[in-house]
């Protein structure tokens, strides 16, 4: 294959990178600024910037149509929120490119959590029970009806938009900061306690062809993980193939939270990108499985371990004093995600996604995380070029959550 790998800023995009060239790929990856990590791996025959898919999706487009075209390539594989723009635009990718993503009608009923229960419930896969509010006043009647509830964002991911008066996190967000509406809802749930067991896999024509089930031993402030473990995949590769099955014909990557309650699982919310289980496969396993129809299913067995060495030591220090044993022992024990790459260049360039992060977020420290993603999400909005058909699919989407 002759690859593009977009937003290529995250970690997970750059073992991208190295699993596909390795294996015998030609690969350019593009993100919105020249500092991603995975914009300088030294397996890369080039890299570019584009365009931000946010905040201009004509631009965006138009980009990605010259470098695909200037560099011959055949695949391009998201691994974030662009996919939603890209598969809105596909009509306007040359024809003879492969977009490895769903149709934009599949990406958005997964990506909107609301949705996502009813694929799931029709699925027979468990979730929790889950009330939809479209405004101030039934988001306080919905917190009320529970006495330890979870709220977040219809469109959200990685630890953002997220609400509860439980847990770690309890103290982090107030209710008086959000205000949901019929475009934007939030989801209120009773809190359910118990571990997140996640799932990263790729699909081909309705069929998966890899799958990976992991936990997080290391998160960052208590929200995003950057250790990764694999366990047991029976139950959740019985449930991810049953909500394929309810997509009809997919292709492209899917990840799934699901919570681990009185030792049965209830699903949680789908991203349908990259996640970091993609580290966990090996090189050959995923660069078959992305492009070889019927191939597979390959399946991570459990116990191994990665983690992104630098948020993890990080992180130590963060957190109390009692904590540094913890974390000193996996830097020691478990293998960083670039161990054997022979490509530390790239994570040099980590810091540059920080600053982007804080130029995004306005120079607010707190906020820099969060928004280190801004200009590469997609919250449900109208997408800039989308046919009549695709406006009429958002709005009925958004009117199902009333």
């Amino acid at each position: 294959m002759r690859v593009l790998v977009t937003s290529s800023r995250n970690p997970f995009a750059l073992d991208i990178v190295r699993k596909l060239a390795t294996t015998g790929s030609t690969v350019v990856a593009s993100d919105t600024f020249d500092g991603a990590v995975g914009s300088h791996s030294k397996y890369l025959l080039a890299h570019e910037v584009t365009a931000s898919p946010t905040f201009d999706t004509d631009a965006f487009t138009a980009d990605v149509v010259r470098i695909v075209e200037h560099y011959e390539l055949d695949t391009i594989i998201p691994t974030f929120e662009e996919a939603f723009y890209l598969s809105a635009r596909r009509a306007d990718l040359p024809s003879h490119v492969r977009l490895y993503t769903g149709e934009f009608t599949q990406l958005a009923h997964l990506h909107d959590k609301n949705s996502f229960q009813r694929i799931a419930k029709a699925a027979d896969v468990p979730v929790p029970e889950t009330i939809i509010a479209t405004d101030d006043a039934s988001l306080r009647a919905a917190t009320e009806r529970y006495p330890h509830w979870f709220a977040r964002a219809a469109f959200s991911r990685g630890g953002v938009a997220l609400l509860t008066n439980t847990g770690p996190i309890a103290a982090q967000s107030d209710i008086a900061d959000v205000h949901p509406t019929r475009e934007q809802p939030w989801l209120v749930q009773p809190f359910v306690s118990g571990p997140m067991v996640c799932t990263y896999s790729t699909v081909i024509d309705g069929r998966v062809t890899s799958h990976a089930t992991y936990r997080a031993i290391e998160q960052w402030e208590n929200s995003t993980a950057v250790g990764f473990e694999s366990i047991d995949s029976t139950v959740t590769f019985e449930y991810v193939q049953r909500i394929v099955g309810q997509l009809g014909n997919y292709s492209g990557q899917l990840s799934f939270d699901f919570v681990d309650h009185d030792g049965g699982l209830l699903g949680i919310e789908c991203n349908p990108r990259t996640t970091n289980g993609v580290t966990l496969m090996t090189a050959e396993h995923f660069a078959t499985a992305v492009s070889t129809p019927g191939s597979g299913p390959f399946v991570v067995e459990p116990g191994v371990r990665t983690e992104i060495s630098a948020a993890v030591l990080a992180e130590a220090f963060a957190q109390p004093l009692r904590h540094m044993p913890t974390s000193v022992r996996e830097l020691l024990t478990v293998p960083d995600l670039g161990k054997g790459w022979h490509d530390g260049g790239a994570m040099l360039w980590a810091p540059a996604a920080l600053v982007h992060g804080l130029r995004l977020g306005r120079g607010q420290h707190e906020k820099a995380l969060a928004a280190l993603g801004e200009d590469i999400v997609w919250d449900g909005g109208p997408i800039e070029g989308t046919t009549p058909e695709q406006q009429r699919m958002l709005a009925e989407l958004h009117a199902e959550g009333e």
